[in-house]
């Protein structure tokens, strides 16, 4: 089975993790933990960072940290994972779900204003697959509205916006996912960075039970006093699992590059096929290619934690799915519309909102043909190429 994601573990990092247990001084929450945000912080050009357990934590710690409460309104786009708008929720806030880019599946910043009510207080927006969004748009509506940007970059850790602009350098508050399949891992990780230092200490104590000093400053200090302030989480991750992270960011762009390379190819067949549809059919309106890859706007860099394609309407994706995994390809979908999941239709009508079908034509259309390839740095030529013939092969049954 060639997997759709799969981590790239080298000697390096296993020596790395091993040094931890040899050194025996903290397993929890210690010196590589602010070692990694450290690295991590200096990588992007932020000034604090907070490791946590997940990037779900992190998306958690934005939220608070920004005080979103009852009632406030948060514009999320409609294709990600439910995470992103789950962080919302967890603050009794309300997601207000906008339509994407069928072109990158990234949100459609054209439709953001018409979403925005007295009631909204902050836009989370995703770099879908790695693509940075259009954030001098985003940040335009921000600050016409007086809304903070919080920047959901599970994806995109390495990419660059227009091409020379790393993520996380540039919303109000930016969160980062480590899971296995990522960009880099630790095992299970995340990170919330933000250049604001009052996000940043509400988070911190957040991180842990609401408490306003940690073990670390009590020992500093040799004095046992501490108060919890707020009610808080353990979103603490401990330092063996930061030591794996601090090695793997070592060796990120590399990562990227060849994540990249790997696109490359995939783009280069399927742009073939896609030409050679067309050409069987000049005389016709509408586009016939059989599969359409996404596209890069804005100059932009693409991390590519993900590669999508988008199938003919018509095609059957379930039936191509099925028989993708059958032929031992590991592809997947990402991701259904979050407001279709049934605990965010049951919602619906507490938050007097219906959420059914139609609300985001845009993102319900492309769901319906979406499936995800598999793209990771250990992936071979071949491989690509077999991806690709299947595809080819099972796509055309389909019509």
């Amino acid at each position: 089975m060639i997997p759709y994601g799969k981590q790239t573990i080298e000697r390096q990092d296993i020596d790395a993790v091993i040094k931890v247990f040899e050194e025996n001084d903290m397993l929890t929450n210690g010196k590589y933990v602010s070692e990694f945000e450290n690295v991590v912080c200096d990588y992007v050009g932020c000034k604090y960072g907070l490791a946590v357990n997940s990037g779900t934590a992190a998306l958690h710690l934005a939220t608070y940290s920004v005080g979103i409460a009852k009632d406030d309104e948060v514009i999320v786009p409609a294709i990600s994972f439910v995470a992103s708008a789950n962080c919302v929720l967890y603050q009794s806030g309300k997601p207000v779900f906008c339509d994407i880019d069928a072109e990158t599946l990234c949100i459609d910043t054209s439709k953001i204003e018409k979403l925005i009510t007295p009631r909204t207080k902050a836009i989370i927006f995703v770099d879908m697959c790695g693509q940075p969004c259009n954030f001098d748009e985003i940040v335009k509506i921000a600050k016409k509205y007086k809304l903070i940007t919080i920047h959901d970059a599970a994806h995109s850790i390495g990419a660059l916006y227009k091409g020379i602009q790393k993520v996380g350098s540039y919303a109000d508050i930016t969160c980062f996912s480590f899971h296995p399949v990522k960009n880099i891992t630790t095992c299970e990780g995340g990170m919330m960075i933000t250049n604001d230092e009052i996000y940043y200490n509400r988070a911190k104590a957040f991180r842990t039970h609401g408490i306003s000093r940690d073990f670390k400053e009590r020992e500093n200090t040799q004095s046992h006093y501490y108060e919890m302030t707020a009610l808080g989480f353990n979103y603490r991750i401990p330092d063996v699992l930061c030591a794996l992270g601090i090695e793997q960011l070592k060796r990120l762009d590399t990562f990227i590059e060849k994540r990249n390379y790997i696109a490359d190819k995939y783009n280069e067949l399927f742009n073939e096929l896609l030409n050679k549809d067309k050409d069987k059919d000049k005389d016709k309106d509408k586009d016939k290619s059989l599969v359409e890859p996404l596209k890069i706007k804005y100059d932009n860099f693409s991390a590519y934690h993900l590669y999508i394609i988008k199938l003919k309407t018509g095609i059957n994706r379930d039936k191509v799915f099925k028989k993708l995994k059958e032929a031992g390809i590991g592809v997947n979908v990402h991701y259904m519309p979050i407001y279709l999941h049934p605990y965010y239709q049951n919602l619906g009508y507490s938050y007097g909102y219906i959420y059914t079908k139609g609300i985001c034509p845009i993102a319900e259309d492309v769901y319906e043909r979406m499936i995800t390839l598999p793209i990771f740095p250990l992936m071979k030529d071949d491989e690509i190429k077999y991806v690709y013939d299947m595809v080819n092969l099972y796509s055309r049954d389909q019509l």
